[in-house]
């Protein structure tokens, strides 16, 4: 290994640290991440330099911002519309009419793993797990019953999300390289039935306690209803022109947002309190900085190989076995660049083996909190969901990922 792949890696590992030892540390892991992240790239440079590879370095960086930047506007766009959601209460509000106002931890956990799940299969990731923890706050929950909810949630989410091509990148990635179909894919909804299944049923088995939903359900005000509308009509929009049109969803999400502030516009010339801009201003960017900084980090590993071992090591061995341990890894290198690595090498996989693939890297990433972009936003919507805590849960989620992994395998 040359000198810059070990610095890189070193600054990889320590960006991991940063954010397993938040609790400890009391440093906020964007922080970190961005400053690791950043790190990376300036080194990258500087040993550009040397070798007079200035403008191939610059436009490697400009790839992984224009990347980096496209997730960043879907996500303020994604999380604008879930801030207004939740700061008029419709979250807690539809509960409230759809769920039981008191009902146990049981059925609770039964009933958010479908409705995570589903609501993944419909619609993207991000969305759906800022929606299911809407969901979990609007009970009155203690710390360690929030957590496990929340580490069903991130569960489900990645598991609706690969049935269709909405719902994960990787699937996506994976359906354009014409290496499965629609139809294939929903040959995967079986696994992902069975795997959270077993982690909902294994997460049952203790504690059984009445729990009540926060506050009264109310009525629902015209302007709230609207917005409500526009979002989930965003939400099949963004499905629809993927498929029609291969049109990408932040194009969608940043035009449902437009129309979105344009009713605000209207509205405040009536109603001087309603200012629908201003819920940017509640979006979590701690969130936004931290996906940035991971983004960075882990292209500064794709750029310098590092992640061509993985790569190397997937090809030696039967794909089947690789194809588990693929999904293992993604846990700690982001499944996209992971992803990408394994589309370019070619591998000569049966259709099966394909499925499983998918399955692996969508799931995978499920069993560490930094695995997946569900894993990150719930972290940092779930105060008391930290690495440590999320840790304490890998056990139940090995077990839920290899169940439906076995399942693919199986009967596909």
């Amino acid at each position: 290994m040359s000198i810059i792949e070990i610095s890189i890696l070193i600054l990889a590992v320590l960006a991991l640290l940063s954010i397993i030892l938040e609790e400890y540390t009391h440093i906020n892991k964007a922080k970190t991440t961005l400053f690791f992240g950043c790190l990376s790239w300036v080194l990258l440079f500087v040993e550009a330099k040397r070798h007079q590879q200035t403008d191939e370095i610059l436009h490697l960086l400009n790839e992984n911002l224009l990347d980096i930047s496209t997730l960043w506007l879907f996500l303020v766009s994604t999380m604008t519309f879930v801030a207004y959601l939740n700061a008029r209460g419709l979250i807690g509000n539809m509960v409230g009419h759809i769920m039981p106002r008191q009902l146990t931890t049981r059925k609770l956990t039964l009933l958010l793993a479908v409705f995570a799940l589903l609501l993944s299969m419909l619609c993207d990731n991000i969305t759906a797990t800022l929606v299911s923890l809407g969901v979990i706050q609007a009970f009155q929950l203690d710390n360690k019953e929030r957590i496990k909810l929340s580490v069903l949630v991130v569960f489900a989410v990645n598991s609706g999300g690969v049935v269709l091509i909405t719902g994960d990148v990787t699937t996506l990635m994976i359906f354009n390289a014409k290496h499965v179909s629609i139809s294939d894919l929903l040959g995967l909804v079986l696994p992902t039935l069975c795997g959270v299944a077993v982690l909902a049923f294994s997460l049952c088995l203790r504690g059984n306690r009445p729990v009540v939903a926060e506050g009264n359900a109310q009525g629902f005000e015209p302007l709230d209803i609207i917005i409500a509308g526009l979002f989930f009509t965003t939400i099949i929009a963004t499905m629809a022109f993927n498929i029609l049109f291969d049109m990408p969803p932040v194009l969608v999400f940043l035009m449902g947002l437009s129309v979105m502030f344009m009713i605000g516009g209207v509205v405040n010339k009536y109603h001087s309190e309603v200012h629908l801009l201003e819920y940017v201003r509640q979006i979590q960017f701690d969130t936004l900085f931290f996906f940035l900084g991971i983004l960075l980090v882990v292209g500064g590993l794709k750029e310098v190989g590092i992640l061509d071992w993985v790569t190397g090591f997937y090809l030696s061995i039967n794909p089947d076995i690789s194809n588990y341990i693929v999904g293992v890894l993604s846990a700690i290198l982001d499944n996209v660049p992971l992803t990408a690595a394994l589309l370019k090498a070619e591998p000569e996989l049966t259709n099966t083996q394909w499925l499983t693939l998918t399955y692996a890297v969508g799931v995978g990433g499920s069993l560490l909190l930094i695995g997946s972009a569900a894993g990150i936003i719930a972290m940092s919507r779930i105060k008391e969901l930290t690495f440590i805590s999320y840790g304490k849960y890998i056990p139940h989620l090995l077990v839920a990922y290899s169940a439906g992994f076995a399942m693919a395998l199986q009967f596909i």
